[in-house]
């Protein structure tokens, strides 16, 4: 079992990650043959129209580049730091075709006082809740033909809606959603991905004022789905969020999170779980953006993996920028490799600039069964295999015990039963 981990509270700190050479759209190639990447300075981190990027010349994530216009991203080659893990033959071009395919089909259930409207792409909700940081999440904001909008209204208790996405082509698409809880509201919104799909997605998540919003994002696909979604969260003053995200169905899902706060006294939760069986790739890269006072973010992410070449990456930045005094931030990252022949990327990432903080660090941990559990367990009359099924269960109840929909607890509960049996056989 390895385990590193960091409590920093200097004048300054930080833990980049410059681009690295010999990685290709295949994901890593470390032969000494490949020739050197660019720095991800210089074009990645130049200032532009739209805002975001500081055009700071290194690693920081200050720099990096925002746009909605997808022809401002270079095009893929798989050495980019942010693509190294990704293998991009296996995105469905994704990252550089026409996206004209028939997008998932939308229904929202149980909403109560929330609205759906579709509104066109110029809209000015769209784009209110974030900017594309990556080339995919650019090449959908262009190619989505519409916008879907739900809106949370002010004051509001209690609502708890469900927004079913049901895929049912193969052709590369792109959707785009805004989720606004408006002014000290409280709700629950169910993202639900299911069927097949070749899909780039937006969504933007717009946390308004004293609002306290919980987004839960099922990736639930069918076994040859290829899912790149960016979820674009700005989070108000003495606002809270609440964002799980569940990944266990496709062949290659790549979930990019981020959450910017924009008020003082904001409050970010990013939980996260994945079960990743033979040949999926399963990547989450997150960023939290402290950029105002007095905030606070709390990051937990496991996953479990199983079967030849199943593979997962998660990659967490934070970063608490000079004017972010008071911030509290933790993330941290646990995986469970449960058969030979996985592997799980971990690369935790925290820049501070300011020592006028709360606390900050990070933590990530890969490994196997602990035998001193299985040895506890089993002592106990427990055979093998059911002790592993519970040490499992019990790793990823963290997670499952945050959602606090009964209904989703007891479908993802299924679900492990069913991973831990394929397991098992």
């Amino acid at each position: 079992m390895t385990d590193t981990a960091t409590h920093t509270t200097g004048e300054k700190a930080r833990i980049g990650a410059p681009s690295i050479s010999g990685f290709t759209e295949e994901g890593e190639n470390l032969s000494p043959m490949n020739e050197a990447a660019s720095p991800i300075g210089g074009a990645a981190s130049k200032a532009h129209s739209h805002g975001g990027g500081a055009g700071i010349p290194d690693s920081s994530r200050a720099g990096r580049l925002t746009s909605y216009n997808v022809d401002d991203f270079p095009v893929l080659t798989g050495r980019e730091e942010d693509f190294r893990f990704t293998p991009l033959k296996r995105m469905g071009g994704l990252h550089k075709n026409e996206l004209v395919g028939v997008a998932p089909e939308l229904v929202v259930t149980d909403a109560n006082v929330s609205t759906l409207e579709t509104v066109a792409m110029t809209d000015a909700r769209v784009g209110s809740a974030g900017t594309p940081e990556d080339r995919i999440s650019a090449n959908a904001w262009k190619h989505a033909a519409e916008a879907k909008v739900v809106t949370i209204p002010a004051n509001s208790t209690g609502e708890q809606v469900t927004l079913t996405y049901t895929g049912t082509s193969t052709e590369a698409a792109a959707s785009h959603l805004v989720l606004i809880a408006e002014a000290n509201s409280e709700s629950v919104v169910v993202i639900d991905h299911v069927g097949s799909a070749v899909l780039a997605q937006n969504i933007e998540i717009d946390v308004r004022e004293g609002a306290k919003l919980t987004v839960i994002s099922l990736q639930a696909w069918d076994e040859h789905a290829i899912h790149a979604a960016s979820h674009l969260a700005k989070v108000g003053k003495a606002a809270h969020l609440k964002h799980i995200a569940v990944t266990y169905g496709g062949d290659l899902v790549r979930l990019t999170p981020s959450a910017h706060f924009e008020g003082e006294g904001g409050e970010v939760e990013l939980f996260g779980l994945y079960f990743a069986d033979a040949g999926q790739h399963l990547e989450h890269r997150l960023f939290v953006d402290h950029a105002t006072e007095n905030c606070k973010s709390n990051v937990l992410y496991k996953g479990a993996l199983q079967g030849k070449d199943a593979h997962t990456v998660w990659v967490g930045d934070v970063l608490i920028r000079k004017e972010a005094k008071g911030t509290n931030s933790y993330e941290a990252n646990r995986n469970l490799v449960l058969t030979e022949g996985a592997r799980a990327d971990s690369v935790p990432n925290l820049e501070i600039e300011t020592g006028l903080i709360d606390g900050a660090g990070h933590a990530s941990t890969t490994g196997r069964f602990d035998d001193e559990h299985l040895f506890y367990l089993m002592s106990r009359g427990i055979d093998e295999k059911t002790a592993r099924r519970l040490v499992v269960r019990g790793f990823l109840n963290e997670i499952v015990q945050q959602i606090r929909v009964p209904e989703i607890e007891e479908r993802l509960a299924e679900t492990i039963e069913r991973e831990l049996a394929a397991t098992d056989s």
